[in-house]
This record gives structure tokens, sequence and C-alpha cells, in this order.
């Protein structure tokens, strides 16, 4: 339900109970009440801090039981970043995604995004680079019927 008033712009909006539940402003009246609104407002919030799953990398190393030593090198032969210790790099150029104690490892490299997932096997690594898509196949999309 809605009431307008005689304020060009301005729609104020109620619900069936004529309880308000906000208002429409039209270009010119957001025009002229913009800057006060947005002093009882904060700013943006800064994005959050995304955690890699470090407790379950460390999990994986710990139960470690394959036939070579861990291994704490990522290479992306797509942008040619490569790292050494992963891990410990300043800045850090790959960020950890998954771990499990399957021995599946999945990183992001932080300078083309793409995926570099290394699946550790009882005697080998086998690595696939899945590069950035900005949008999902259409394989993975929800589909509504």
């Amino acid at each position: 339900m809605s009431q307008t008033h005689d304020i060009p712009g301005f729609q104020e909006i109620f619900d069936a109970q004529g309880q308000p539940l906000g208002a429409i402003l039209g270009p010119e009246a957001w025009a002229s009440v913009r800057e006060v609104v947005l002093q009882h407002f904060p700013g943006p919030a800064a994005p959050a801090e995304i955690l890699e799953p470090l407790d379950d990398w460390r999990a994986l190393v710990q139960n470690w039981d394959f036939r070579y030593p861990i291994d704490l090198d990522v290479t992306c032969p797509l942008c040619g970043n490569q790292s050494a210790d992963w891990e410990h790099d300043s800045p850090r150029k790959f960020m950890l995604n998954a771990a499990n104690m399957g021995g599946l490892v999945s990183f992001l490299c932080l300078s083309c995004q793409a995926r570099i997932i290394k699946r550790h096997f009882y005697d080998v690594i086998k690595v696939e680079v899945l590069p950035f898509t900005p949008e999902k196949s259409l394989r993975n999309k929800g589909r509504s019927f």
C-alpha cells in the first residue's frame, strides 16, 4: 500500500496495516536530501578478509604419509607466477583455497586468478591448472524449470 503527498518525486510506502515501510525518492528529491541522508550512514564496510583453510593444510601436513616430502612449491604456468614456499611468500603469490586429508590442495594464483589444483597420490603429484573464467559454465549455473 502506498500513499502519495504533494511533494514532487516523493512517495511513502506503507504495509497493509498502515505501518510505514519506506519511501521512494525521485531524482530531484534525492538530490535535495542526499548529503543530509548520507551523513547518517557509515561509509562502505571494508571487505571481509578471506580466510584460508590453514587448519586443513596443517592437518594434512601433520598426517603426511606420502612417499615423498611435503611439497611447498606452486607454479602457475599461465602467467609464470611461482613460489618455492607459498605459505611464507611476502607478498603472497598464491592463496590456499582448499586442502583435505585425501591430498587434494587447491590454490588461487593472485596474479591471474587461475586455480592450481595439486592432487597428492601415494607416489605421485598430479597438477591441474584451470584458467580464471569470470562466469560459471552453463553446467554449473543454477537453472529454473
